[in-house]
């Protein structure tokens, strides 16, 4: 088993890989950015190090310093957690070079998955379903026009090395087609720093599914079932939960032996995600794998009681899998709220100081969260503060929980999106699992409130 390990990332992650650490025995190291010096996880991991100026760029993405930082520290593996460098080969091969453990896929799965029109070649070869589109990435508009032509419209431009709604394109017309493609591969070349994209056929209103998987270094590989993250606003996951009610126990079991055989194609190791859309007839198409761990984990641990991040270590460490297949049980129903500093009407980000902090706990209540009294959350990061997931015996009582949660909650000093899941949780069509990924499109932004001065309490 590992000594010691670093953790290359911040917030609540950062954390959860401690915890699971702290069980094992083994201890870590926190890297910060210089507003993250006050950071919980500064605070409670054995060693820090401070990597660079607030810009993603000089601190959590500087593979230099990362890697410096695990050398002079002595750890001797770097759990990615997610976001950041969770899905780059090149970190994964400097840490190989450096004979410092990456806790994740190899970089060759990485490199292939990543690439999202490769990981459809390789999923369609391997008997998965997937959706009409290009075989590989288009760079002409006359190409997308033919391809979009041979398909039928609406089609989505994708960036094939990214994800989360960037380089990401919905065309309904031809004439939109050849503007939409550009914009795509400079927004991709922007986040990515790879403007390849290609085009798939696209669902009007899906709902999406995705199937979490683990695979060790003996070739074992299981499924711990699927989570449905239907509820999303511009391709950003809110509420996430599992099991879906979608799926019947055959349609679950087929699929899940389906991924379970495309990952051991791949030879796929460590934690990962294989995520479908499923169309108004119940046909179902991969779209992507996600080569790390999920934001939405905490669902599936919940539903199996197992601790991913901890097995995800121990895969790394080279240890097989403690259970088969037939071992995974699901019990119950879980869900998890994304609580984000944003404005729940208008969207608008919400950073700045919380003044108090308490989230509603009681019975089948987890909340993976950095926040506390008095701490800053930063403009420079992503806007989640907290995850608050619950658990029940049926997806009534974890719903049930979850608006209970949510209204004993108390955040002051920044807005969040508490509001806007209580009216989602609230609702007929949400409550009867009539869920889609164009639900949200009846919350549409209204127009920004004038400033209140008296303001004293946000929730």
């Amino acid at each position: 088993m590992f000594k010691k390990i670093l953790i290359a990332n911040r917030g609540e992650i950062a954390l959860r890989v401690i915890c699971a650490c702290r069980e094992l025995g083994i201890e870590t190291v926190a890297v910060y950015s210089e507003p993250d010096e006050n950071s919980l996880h500064v605070r409670f991991a054995d060693d820090a190090v401070c990597i660079g100026p607030a810009a993603s760029r000089d601190s959590y993405l500087n593979v230099p310093a990362i890697i410096s930082a695990a050398e002079i520290t002595g750890a001797d593996a770097i759990h990615p957690g997610y976001g950041f460098l969770s899905e780059s080969p090149y970190m994964a091969e400097v840490c190989e070079a450096c004979h410092i453990k990456f806790i994740g896929p190899s970089a060759n799965v990485i490199r292939l998955l990543g690439d999202k029109a490769r990981a459809r070649r390789v999923m369609k070869k391997a008997g998965v379903p997937v959706l009409p589109g290009s075989d590989g990435p288009v760079d002409s508009e006359e190409r997308g026009l033919k391809i979009a032509k041979d398909m039928g419209l609406p089609v989505i431009i994708k960036a094939a090395a990214g994800g989360g709604g960037r380089g990401m394109r919905i065309v309904r017309t031809m004439d939109e087609l050849g503007p939409s493609l550009k914009t795509a591969q400079r927004e991709a070349q922007a986040a990515f720093g790879v403007g390849d994209v290609y085009i798939e056929k696209y669902i009007d209103a899906p709902r999406h599914i995705e199937f979490q998987i683990l695979g060790d270094h003996h070739g074992n590989v299981v499924h711990l079932g699927e989570r449905e993250c239907s509820i999303q606003r511009r391709h950003q996951k809110l509420i996430e939960e599992a099991p879906s009610v979608a799926l019947s126990e055959k349609v679950r079991r087929k699929l899940g032996n389906t991924v379970v055989d495309a990952a051991r194609e791949v030879q796929y190791t460590n934690a990962g995600t294989f995520e479908f859309l499923m169309d108004s007839s119940g046909n179902i198409f991969f779209i992507e794998a996600n080569t790390r761990l999920q934001v939405e984990h905490g669902v599936t641990e919940l539903v199996t009681g197992l601790d991913i991040v901890k097995l995800q270590i121990q895969i790394a460490a080279g240890h097989k899998l403690p259970f088969k297949q037939s071992d995974i049980v699901i019990r119950g129903h879980a869900m998890e709220c994304r609580i984000n500093a944003e404005h729940p009407e208008t969207f608008c980000p919400s950073p700045g100081q919380i003044h108090a902090f308490s989230v509603g706990g009681g019975p089948g209540v987890r909340v993976d969260t950095f926040a506390h009294s008095e701490c800053t959350v930063s403009p420079y990061y992503d806007s989640l503060v907290a995850k608050l997931m619950t658990h029940g015996k049926d997806r009534t009582e974890a719903i049930a929980r979850m608006r209970r949660a949510l209204e004993m909650s108390v955040v002051e000093g920044i807005r969040t999106t508490i509001p806007l899941h209580l009216k989602v949780l609230a609702d007929a069509d949400y409550q009867a699992g009539r869920i889609n990924t164009a639900f949200m499109e009846r919350y549409q932004p209204q127009a920004p409130q004038k400033p209140d001065d008296k303001l004293a309490k946000v929730v």
